[in-house]
């Protein structure tokens, strides 16, 4: 069963009855399912616990990024879309609605929604280009931008999904109240 918060968007059941489940672009851009949409609330929920229960995760890219809406920001109504990063430990704030973001921001800023300049530069250094992402893979840093990987095609790999999101989630817990700088040391799997 849909979030409520999705079900009472504008536009989210017309768009939710073709398109769950599908990618978008080889994966750049992918819509949640029932069942992957339970799931990226669960890695939400243990990633950032300050947002426990409260966001309605719709869909993600290839960088693992979940895309929700995000009730406690509403225009007219409608709630906001909120892009929750894996890689970086950050929450951001889109201002748009789900018909906004569909209709607009993945339209005309693409590249600062999806970072799609990247995954065209990943594309091109894998030679793939034909070989989309499983709808449960993702593309996951080696080494998390927040823990001072560099954002780069050398410091990336395909990944399981619900794999990166788990490990993620136990480094933004364990690492948010790190001053910047601290040393880490004897990370293990």
């Amino acid at each position: 069963m849909d979030h409520p918060l999705l079900v009472n968007s504008s536009g989210y059941s017309e768009f939710a009855s073709v398109f769950a489940g599908t990618s978008f672009g080889g994966g750049l851009y992918r819509f949640h399912h029932e069942n992957s949409g339970v799931n990226a609330s669960n890695w939400l929920d243990e990633a950032f616990p300050e947002f426990r229960g409260a966001l309605a995760p719709f869909g993600f890219d290839w960088l693992g990024r979940q895309f929700a809406l995000d009730p406690s920001r509403a225009i007219a109504g409608e709630a906001q879309v909120m892009m929750l990063e894996p890689g970086t430990g950050y929450a951001l704030e889109i201002p748009a609605s789900f018909s906004d973001f569909h209709d607009d921001v993945l339209v005309n800023q693409s590249d600062a929604a999806l970072a799609s300049s990247f995954f065209d530069e990943w594309q091109s250094v894998r030679n793939v280009i034909d070989s989309p992402l499983a709808f449960t893979e993702c593309v996951g840093y080696r080494v998390p931008l927040f823990l001072g990987g560099v954002d780069s095609v050398e410091n990336v790999e395909v990944v399981d999904m619900d794999v990166y999101w788990a490990l993620s989630a136990q480094l933004i817990q364990t690492t948010q109240d790190l001053p910047d700088g601290t040393p880490m040391s004897g990370v293990e799997v």
